[in-house]
């Protein structure tokens, strides 16, 4: 039997088996942001996507039982936070269902007044355009209408496996892109 078929499953799927496979697929790291003053809410992210540039989409995926997806869906859109390397505490911070608070963390405001993290790598500030059931989540999908990138010398936080990780220096012997 080759290493292959000795690692395949077969239907049905579990979940445990899809978590464990599917952490092989290195993702970045962002925190959702959303809500006003005094009523705003973060959550850590790793299922986003860009969908299309014309017009320009993104996506990303909450449990339906998100503390997120109400606040949401009341304000009308959200912040996508891309991470830098040096916040890996603040991507725990906002990680569990007891999470850190907005208004504790350094930002500013965007265009619409949604809260965008100061000291994140990029941003992409979003209305929120439709949701699709996902099973146990929801597709959340949003138009870019505000965007930027501040940070552009540090390198980004990557999950993997499990763990927060960082991209590894030049100097281990991987070629550069």
């Amino acid at each position: 039997m080759s290493p292959q078929q000795s690692s395949s499953q077969t239907l049905p799927i579990e979940a445990t088996a899809l978590r464990r496979v599917c952490a092989h697929f290195a993702t970045g790291v962002t925190v959702i942001t959303t809500g006003e003053p005094g009523n705003s809410e973060a959550a850590t992210v790793n299922s986003f996507t860009s969908v299309s540039l014309d017009p320009p989409l993104v996506l990303f995926c909450l449990h339906r039982q998100s503390r997120l997806r109400p606040v949401i869906q009341e304000s009308g859109g959200f912040v996508v936070n891309f991470l830098a390397r040096s916040q890996e505490p603040l991507a725990w911070a906002f990680a569990g269902r007891e999470s850190a608070v907005v208004e504790n963390v350094a930002h500013h405001r965007s265009e619409h007044g949604l809260p965008i993290l100061s000291e994140a790598l990029a941003f992409l500030s979003c209305r929120l355009i439709e949701e699709y059931d996902g099973g146990d989540h929801t597709i959340l999908l949003g138009e870019v209408v505000e965007l930027g990138a501040p940070s552009q010398d540090e390198d980004p936080l990557i999950f993997y496996r499990g763990a927060m990780r960082v991209l590894e220096d030049e100097l281990s012997g991987a070629p550069a892109a």
